[in-house]
């Protein structure tokens, strides 16, 4: 096993995209991705808990890449202005990454329990987005309004760059928000 060569989690990740779209999510197992990494099953939990987080791993940057845009947002910001920036910077984040996106969309989309998953991780971005709007003195309720209308225009805008060919997902996400915002004035 090639253990001691360089980014293991990135080799795991294409690794496991290739065998869930070769076999199915459910037909692959964690030590034919280690294997087809060229690591051992051992390297491949030091790096996710169960094959599921090889899809998810990056949830969590992108959550904590969110929510510190909307604090570090200068304080004169309208909140409406601040949460389409922030979930624009989330979008900048997986730019870059678009056939891995692709190709983990397609994953998730053919297992409604990964389906379920990607729900769960984009309610738990809505809840940290609110709470930091919260935390810049923003009511709960606005808060709470501005956190879904923000992270709904980001799944919207994330969803659009996939199939279509066109901006980049910071200006999908932009366009998606500005659109939901000319709905509701």
């Amino acid at each position: 096993m090639a253990r001691w060569e360089r980014d293991a989690p990135g080799r795991l990740a294409r690794a496991a995209l290739e065998l869930f779209g070769e076999r199915g999510y459910e037909q692959t197992t964690v030590a034919a991705i280690a294997e087809r990494a060229g690591v051992t099953e051992r390297t491949f939990f030091r790096h996710y808990a169960d094959k599921r987080e090889v899809l998810f791993d990056g949830s969590n940057a992108l959550q904590q890449v969110v929510v510190a845009s909307v604090a570090e947002a200068p304080a004169s910001a309208e909140p409406a202005d601040l949460v389409g920036a922030a979930v624009a910077a989330g979008g900048a984040l997986l730019a870059e990454r678009r056939d891995f996106a692709r190709q983990r969309a397609a994953v998730i989309a053919a297992e409604p329990g990964l389906q379920e998953r990607e729900l769960l991780k984009l309610e738990r971005m809505t809840a940290a987005v609110a709470e930091a709007l919260r935390a810049r003195g923003i009511a709960d309720v606005d808060a709470e309004l501005l956190a879904r209308a923000g992270v709904a225009a980001f799944h919207l805008g994330f969803a659009r760059w996939l199939v279509e060919e066109g901006d980049g997902l910071d200006a999908g996400i932009l366009a998606a928000y500005a659109r939901l915002r000319r709905l509701v004035a």
